[in-house]
């Protein structure tokens, strides 16, 4: 049963060069017609998906700061005329730092947001540039401050493995956004998407990426200073104080069921894979035709949702159980993980196994990837 909602505002009021996300530059958005067609595609996934009070509800994008207050309290509303909400729900809309953004932090929180996070990037204006953000170092400092008086909880985002980052560079600007008391750092290697503008200059030499050799040790510079400052890293990239773990995001990594709405959300409810019309006029011509926005909706075969929930959990420290997922998909433990992969990294140190429980090790962290690639069985991969 779903129990998280993710609702996505595609519009942005410019592209960053670095976001291969569904984002879209418009010179004006009808908003009455977008929360008509918002409604709508809400209405149809509570009517397909049902089930229990929602956890979580999570405002991606885009930019969904750009919402006007009244169109975020109109879809809470009715998500929870439709769901209910559950004690202590959580309510999170990304934002970005500009002033205007932020002058409407306590409208957002009046209408239910309980939550934010604040695409910093950096704390370097140099750095800001080269990322094409829209805001400096005082205006993100600001926003974050504006966000902490109106927000219970707060995250940030950051970017690191820049080209020509130092160790220094990022310690410092790392420690400065640890002091300002958020509860939550989301903390992102720089990587070169296909089709954005990032992947177009590095093919034409305007700039080189960092290697890989400096870019892990960044990686492990960032796990060791947070996790001093007691933020430890509950997932490869996100870092939280006790409690303030990102409750929607851990319903993605443990492979909960969640319902995706508005431009190119996907979801996962009942069994079924759902996604949404990615360009925005073609999702609302979708939504005036069918009653809602979908582009694509499949089953999903139980060796495929198995494969999903490993590549998943195991982005997490907790890790994944084994026989509860052999349970919940009818499979044998034994097709989960290849079980001559598992025992050699174990032996290595890449992972760890604690009885039916398996994970990855702080030391195989910054080979995750090639570590899914190796443990996750290929009879499950190739369903």
């Amino acid at each position: 049963m779903a129990r998280a909602l993710y609702i996505h505002w595609p519009f942005c009021l410019k592209k960053c060069p670095y976001c291969d996300f569904n984002s879209h530059v418009r010179a004006e958005v009808e908003v009455a017609q977008w929360q008509e067609a918002l409604l709508a595609d809400l209405r149809h996934e509570a009517e397909m998906a049902g089930g229990q009070p929602l956890d979580s509800v999570f405002f991606g994008g885009g930019t969904p700061s750009l919402m006007p207050p009244a169109l975020v309290a109109a879809l809470l509303a009715e998500a929870e005329r439709l769901w209910g909400f559950a004690p202590g729900i959580e309510i999170t809309l990304e934002a970005n730092p500009s002033s205007v953004e932020a002058a409407k932090f306590a409208a957002l929180a009046s209408a239910g947001v309980n939550r934010v996070s604040l695409g910093l990037q950096a704390l370097d204006d140099a750095a800001l540039r080269f990322l094409g953000r829209l805001h400096d170092v005082r205006e993100g400092l600001a926003a974050l401050e504006v966000a902490q008086r109106h927000f219970g909880r707060v995250n940030a985002d950051l970017i690191y493995a820049r080209p020509g980052q130092t160790a220094a560079d990022w310690e410092r600007e790392l420690r400065q956004v640890l002091a300002l008391g958020t509860g939550h750092l989301s903390l992102y290697q720089l990587t070169i998407e296909q089709g954005t503008r990032f992947a177009t200059d590095v093919r034409e030499g305007a700039f080189t990426p960092l290697d890989d050799d400096p870019a892990a040790d960044l990686f492990a510079l960032t796990r060791d200073i947070a996790a001093e400052a007691g933020l430890a890293a509950y997932e490869i990239s996100n870092h939280a104080q006790p409690g303030e773990e990102s409750r929607h995001n851990l319903a993605y990594w443990r492979y909960a069921d969640y319902i995706g709405v508005g431009p190119g959300a996907h979801g996962r409810r009942n069994g079924f894979a759902t996604q949404r019309h990615n360009k925005p006029e073609n999702w609302l011509g979708a939504v005036a035709r069918n009653g809602h926005g979908l582009a694509e909706e499949r089953a999903l075969h139980p060796p495929e949702q198995a494969a999903e929930a490993l590549l998943m959990g195991l982005r997490l420290r907790e890790g994944v159980d084994l026989s509860a997922l052999a349970r919940r998909f009818g499979l044998p433990p034994s097709v989960l993980i290849d079980p001559r992969k598992l025992a050699l990294h174990c032996e290595l140190g890449f992972v760890w196994q604690d009885g039916e429980r398996i994970g990855v090790s702080e030391r195989g962290m910054p080979l995750l990837d090639a570590l899914l690639g190796e443990l996750v069985a290929g009879s499950l991969v190739a369903a």
